[in-house]
């Protein structure tokens, strides 16, 4: 174990080849403190002595048990741990078991350093941020923080959603450079709740999720008139919006657009709430909808929803994208994932997050279908493409 001081976050790293635990304890010590396991069963006896970490670094294949089980095994101890897995033969196949059981991340040996380095970053993020959430809930449902939270929070929300906005970000076709369509993307001019992410963890917190998702499909169905002919809207679903059967409603505002909409289901809470997930999805594409998944890549969200959904679309998220012109292992990753969507399962693809002209000629080269990122346009309460 690494001696770096108590304040650093700690990371599991589970291995059964001592050369790659030493290589990731290198790469890792500091800026977080290293704890090597040579054994899934170790691994699994510091859990059970009540050890905790803000990340695990994980073998897929060892002698003991697979990378997946052991995935398995330590999310049953620590629900929400972030796992990221390694693997010296990677395939679509283990990628996607790997994600359907909470894998944080999916990394291929031989590895690029900095790449397991940003992975146990964004690991530790989430995890940090996780525990501030449920602190922060503890402490107000404790009275701690303020003694009318809640009622202060309705006002901050209220507010928030009479002064709710959307702008919109243009989605491009990779071969053309034409639009294909404008994601709806959340925004707010009220004093307290201006970011998203606030905005929505307000929504959870006050069971009023159904509230912004009916304002946004609102919005979008009074504006669509001013999109483009023949342009597609992506609108966002939170995984609550499913439960909600003004959606599914032949009167609601968006269902008569409903052939020109794609509903992109986010899951900031898990699919496994909604009831009759299959028929919530069958109704939606009886009313002429899509659905799209978001952050394909970026962790279990979108491949545990795809058997379930079955989308038309799907969004590799911009951790994939980012410097793929300088990454050969985000050209292979995009490249398999592009032949499988495209060819083998005739669901389109949206690359998010392109930035640079280079990004965009590797992603164009690789057969990339739709394109989405600043490069291309930002969020804009015009329908615009530069």
């Amino acid at each position: 174990m690494s001696q770096n001081g108590k304040d650093q976050p700690g990371i599991l790293i589970v291995d059964d080849e001592p050369i790659v635990r030493s290589i990731l304890e290198r790469v890792l010590s500091a800026e977080f403190t290293v704890t090597g396991a040579s054994s899934p069963s170790e691994a699994l006896a510091y859990l059970d002595d009540g050890k905790r970490y803000c990340a695990a670094i994980c073998d897929l294949e060892m002698p003991e048990m697979s990378g997946v089980e052991l995935l398995r095994q330590i999310r049953e101890r620590d629900p929400g741990i972030p796992v990221i897995i390694l693997t010296g033969n990677g395939s679509l196949e283990s990628a996607m078991a790997v994600m359907a059981h909470g894998g944080f991340r999916y990394l291929t040996k031989p590895f690029e350093e900095q790449d397991v380095l940003d992975a146990v970053r964004a690991a530790s993020a989430v995890r940090q941020m996780d525990v501030l959430r449920r602190r922060a809930i503890e402490v107000c449902d404790a009275g701690g923080w303020r003694a009318t939270v809640g009622r202060e929070l309705d006002q901050h929300f209220d507010e928030a959603i009479e002064n709710l906005f959307l702008v919109y970000q243009p989605i491009v076709d990779g071969k053309t450079g034409e639009i294909f369509g404008f994601e709806a993307l959340v925004r707010s001019r009220g004093p307290e709740l201006t970011n998203p992410g606030l905005l929505f963890g307000a929504a959870e917190r006050l069971g009023r999720v159904k509230d912004i998702g009916r304002e946004v499909r609102r919005q979008v169905a009074r504006q669509s008139h001013l999109a483009p002919q023949a342009s597609t809207l992506f609108v966002n679903l939170h995984a609550l919006d499913l439960a909600d059967e003004e959606l599914y409603a032949k009167s609601a505002p968006l269902t008569r657009i409903s052939e020109n909409v794609v509903l992109e289901i986010t899951e900031r809470m898990s699919l496994d709430s909604v009831d009759d997930l299959t028929g919530r999805n069958h109704r939606l594409r009886d009313l002429g909808y899509r659905v799209a998944i978001d952050d394909l890549g970026a962790g279990y969200a979108g491949l545990t929803s795809f058997s379930e959904l079955t989308p038309e679309v799907v969004k590799l998220d911009m951790s994939l994208i980012r410097d793929i012109d300088s990454s050969s292992r985000k050209q292979s990753i995009v490249s398999s994932l592009l032949t499988v969507c495209l060819r083998d399962l005739d669901t389109r693809v949206v690359c998010e997050g392109v930035e640079t002209e280079s990004e965009r000629e590797t992603l164009v080269r690789l057969g990339a279908d739709l394109l989405q990122g600043y490069l291309l346009g930002r969020p804009a309460q015009e329908f615009s493409h530069p």
